[in-house]
C-alpha cells in the first residue's frame, strides 16, 4: 500500500500527486517512470516520475484524467492509498553535455519532460523549452520549466495564453535561428511526429518519449511493441526514450488506438456512478490496509 501525502490539482483535468515510497525515491532516474495499479481489479497503467525526494521517501507525478483509471485516481486525495507501485522502471534519460537542447512538450507531456530538462541543465547544456496546451487552462509547470531553461516558449492552441500556434511553429523558428545539438519531445504521439519531420531531414538528433502505450512495464504483455529502425522493441524494457527518426510512427498511433472501444466503455460504468466506484475502491484498500498491519503485527 502507497499512501498519498499530497494532492493537488495542476490544470483542468490533471492532478499532482506526492506518494510515499522511499526505494523507487533513491534510486529513480530522470526519464523512468512507474506503474501504478489502484487496486485488484484495475488496469496498469504508467506514470512518468516527475520528481522525487529521496530525503522524504516521496515521489511526485502528474496523472491526466484521460481514461477510467486516471479518472478514478484523480478523486483521490491526501491520506487515501494506492495498492500497487512498481518502479523505477525504463531506462533513465542521456544526460550528457550535448550543447544546445530543446525540451518540446505538450500538456501532461511537460511533467514528463521537466525532470529530462532539469539534468540536462544541471549538466552544463543550455536549455530552450517550448511548452504547449490546446489552452492555458491545460498547461503544467510553467513556472518550474522556466526556473531550469535559458529560453521558454509559451504556446496555446487557442492563444488563451503566451503565443498562438503549435509547438512545432515555435521549433521551425528556433532551428532556424541558433545550432541545435539535441532536440527532446515529449507528449502526444502527433505532436512528437510533427517533431521528428522537422529535424530528421537537418541530421538533429532527437528522443522521443513512448510510454504512453504501456500496459505492464515489464515487456511481458508485448502490448507497448514498436518498429525501432525496423526492428520490434518494446517502451517498457527498451524504452521510453527512443531516437525519433528510427520510430515508426505510423504502427505506434495504430497501436496506441487499439484498445478506445474498451476505454470508452469503462468510461461511461465510471461515469454512471462514480461516487460508487470510489467508495468501493477506498474500501478495498481499507481491507487490504488491514491485513498488512494484521501481518506486521504477527511479525512484532
Amino acid at each position: 500500500m502507497f499512501e498519498i501525502v499530497e494532492a493537488r490539482p495542476l490544470a483542468r483535468g490533471i492532478k499532482q500527486f506526492v506518494i510515499k515510497a522511499p526505494r523507487i525515491a533513491k534510486k529513480q532516474r530522470p526519464g523512468q517512470f512507474i506503474i501504478v495499479r489502484l487496486d485488484e481489479s484495475g488496469e496498469r497503467i504508467p506514470l512518468t516520475i516527475a520528481d522525487a525526494d529521496p530525503q522524504a521517501g516521496t515521489i511526485t507525478i502528474c496523472v491526466q484524467a484521460i481514461g477510467k483509471t486516471t479518472m478514478l485516481m484523480n478523486m483521490l486525495e491526501k491520506g487515501d492509498f494506492i495498492l500497487d507501485v512498481v518502479g523505477p522502471l525504463g531506462k533513465p534519460s542521456e544526460i550528457e553535455q550535448f550543447g544546445t537542447t530543446v525540451v518540446v512538450s505538450g500538456s501532461v507531456g511537460t511533467a514528463m519532460a521537466y525532470p529530462t530538462a532539469r539534468e540536462l541543465k544541471r549538466a552544463g547544456n543550455k536549455v530552450v523549452s517550448i511548452v504547449g496546451a490546446r489552452s492555458k487552462d491545460l498547461l503544467v509547470l510553467e513556472d518550474e520549466v522556466r526556473a531550469v531553461s535559458d529560453k521558454t516558449y509559451v504556446l496555446t492552441d487557442d492563444g488563451s495564453w503566451g503565443e498562438k500556434g503549435l509547438v512545432t511553429e515555435r521549433l521551425k523558428q528556433v532551428l532556424e535561428s541558433c545550432k541545435v545539438d539535441l532536440v527532446l519531445a515529449v507528449g502526444p504521439v502527433p505532436m512528437m511526429r510533427a517533431v521528428a519531420n522537422l529535424t530528421a531531414p537537418l541530421g538533429i538528433k532527437t528522443i522521443v518519449s513512448l510510454n504512453s502505450i504501456m500496459v505492464d512495464g515489464t515487456g511481458m504483455c508485448g502490448g507497448c511493441r514498436v518498429l525501432v529502425n525496423n526492428s520490434s522493441q518494446f517502451a517498457c524494457v527498451d524504452g521510453p526514450d527512443f531516437d525519433a527518426a528510427q520510430v515508426n510512427f505510423e504502427v505506434l498511433m495504430q497501436r496506441n488506438n487499439m484498445y478506445r472501444e474498451q476505454e470508452r466503455t469503462s468510461i461511461e460504468l465510471l461515469q454512471a456512478d462514480p461516487g460508487a466506484e470510489l467508495k468501493k475502491l477506498r474500501e478495498e484498500n481499507a481491507r487490504h490496509a488491514c491485513a498488512l498491519d494484521a501481518v506486521e503485527a504477527s511479525h512484532d
